[in-house]
């Protein structure tokens, strides 16, 4: 209940409910409606919840893949999930990369980062212009900078080149920039607010969920990690580890529970309380994936493999952290599951392909929907840290240190049982790399990181080419139709999408 009341009580959440009226009139119109530049943001009080309406976007659930955490479901790490029929045409096709440019939640998608975006610069353009305390204003615009920089990194991840947008009334005839043009916007903005954003302790629970130093650092690590600038990368990291502000929470289960909400491994999280519908404050991403059937907790999509499960070292606690099986017991349930989903899949050999399971790692006590909409998304955890810094590292040729923060991880990950997951000694630079991206698997499982990870290292075509993946192709999403329809062909299609 105190968590709880803690995220009645957030500016994060409370604000930008109270701005979803202000929203649906301004920022969900063309910014040159009846609400302009001209009479928003004027004062104080709009300065915030024009700041608070860009972290809106971060809550929708169209931010999370398209709604669908289809990312996961293109990896080793997951199935459509669900039952067999459900979301067949509609998500089935990521599954098995037969999906297109007019793919459902591909649109959506690229539509709600660009909607934060609008809204970032609303605030980076107007907010400078209003008479108010110059440390809080400067503040808010740091935080704009944060968010567009990070809706950008989501959009050049996925799409490569973008039309850049930084201005209000920007020109019509938009075209694509090149993807090094959207990376140098993404590392300007992360480096901007990096200046005038408050570490987390500054920060009271009220306003918990509000971008940080230690955020800021982090995405612009994973941003230069996503272009092979290690040094660049190892740098920006070990800031963020030097800071003595973060840390692995000591029961990995945590991470990810309602015991773990904003807690010392929280690096960026997305707060929510358990309402249904984003504008009472609740959040979709867990409702999407929670347990089908009974109990009624959502839908069921993104159900771990047997590839995932089978990957784990014996005995790693994750694992059963990760997964939700049938017949288990969580916080005094009994999962039974869903009556039109088999309990196992074999393929024409009889050989088992799948299992009904679910994924743990969005789990919210209760039985009902309602509950599980009361899921915080984790975007970045410290682990994610550690391990990208040990990464960059071992790129820069420094094994040592590396091999430090991995085993960190490990450590854990043990949770007191000193016989398994023993601590890393391998110092070929090769192996190294391969084991820290062992670790990635089973320490980030299911949150939204194997695909990307898979494709900047070039191993997605190993991994992912029984599936389906080609390689030219996968590695980016197709453009929407419906953006190049809109712009009559100015923005143009990724390659070998046509």
């Amino acid at each position: 209940m105190k968590l709880i009341n803690i995220k009645k009580a957030s500016i994060f959440l409370v604000l930008i409910m109270a701005f979803n009226s202000c929203s649906e009139d301004f920022l969900d119109r063309p910014i040159q409606g009846e609400l302009t530049q001209e009479n928003f943001p004027t004062t104080a009080e709009d300065a915030l919840l024009a700041t608070n309406a860009v972290y809106n976007s971060l809550r929708s659930w169209n931010y999370n893949f398209g709604g669908l955490p289809i990312t996961d479901i293109m990896s080793d790490d997951a199935h459509k999930g669900s039952n067999p029929t459900d979301g067949a045409s509609t998500v089935g096709p990521y599954e098995n990369f037969t999906h297109d440019s007019g793919q459902d939640g591909l649109a959506a998608w690229w539509n709600t980062l660009y909607e934060g975006i609008k809204r970032a610069n609303v605030v980076i353009e107007n907010v400078p212009l209003i008479a108010m305390d110059n440390e809080l204003r400067a503040r808010y615009v740091a935080e704009a900078k944060f968010l567009r920089g990070l809706y950008y990194f989501d959009l050049v991840r996925a799409w490569g080149g973008v039309p850049i947008v930084l201005e209000l009334d920007p020109p019509i005839d938009l075209t694509r920039s090149s993807r090094e043009e959207v990376y140098q916007i993404v590392e300007r903005d992360l480096l901007d607010a990096i200046d005038d954003l408050p570490e987390k302790t500054a920060y009271n629970n009220s306003d918990l969920g509000r971008a940080t130093r230690g955020a800021a650092k982090s995405v612009l690590g994973k941003a230069y990690l996503f272009q092979h600038k290690y040094s660049e990368a190892a740098a920006i990291l070990q800031e963020v580890i030097n800071s003595g502000l973060y840390a692995l929470d000591p029961v990995f289960q945590n991470t990810h529970s309602i015991n773990g909400e904003f807690n010392e491994e929280s690096v960026l999280e997305v707060a929510a309380i358990p309402m249904e519908g984003t504008f009472n404050g609740g959040a979709q991403y867990g409702n999407t994936q929670g347990v089908r059937g009974t109990p009624n907790r959502g839908w069921g999509f993104n159900r771990p493999t047997l590839d995932l499960m089978n990957s784990f070292d014996n005995e790693d606690p994750r694992m059963d952290a990760t997964v939700i099986f049938l017949g288990e017991i969580l916080d005094g349930i009994q999962i039974i599951g869903d009556s039109e989903t088999p309990n196992e899949t074999l393929d024409g050999n009889g050989n088992l392909i799948q299992i009904e399971c679910y994924n743990q790692k969005v789990w919210v006590p209760g039985t009902t929907t309602q509950e599980q909409w009361g899921h915080n998304r984790r975007i970045i955890r410290y682990a994610d840290v550690l391990l990208m810094a040990a990464e960059a590292l071992v790129e820069v040729g420094n094994t040592g240190q590396a091999q430090a923060y991995l085993n960190e991880v490990r450590r854990r990950a043990r949770e007191n049982k000193p016989d398994i997951l023993p601590d890393i000694t391998e110092s070929n630079p090769n192996i190294l790399i391969d084991l820290i991206f062992k670790e990635r698997r089973h320490e980030l499982a299911l949150e939204g990181h194997r695909f990307w990870d898979l494709v900047r290292k070039g191993k997605a075509t190993e991994v992912l080419g029984p599936l389906g993946f080609r390689e030219g192709t996968h590695e980016l999403f197709p453009i929407p139709q419906t953006e190049i329809d809109l712009t009559e062909g100015r923005i143009e299609q990724n390659p070998n999408w046509n």
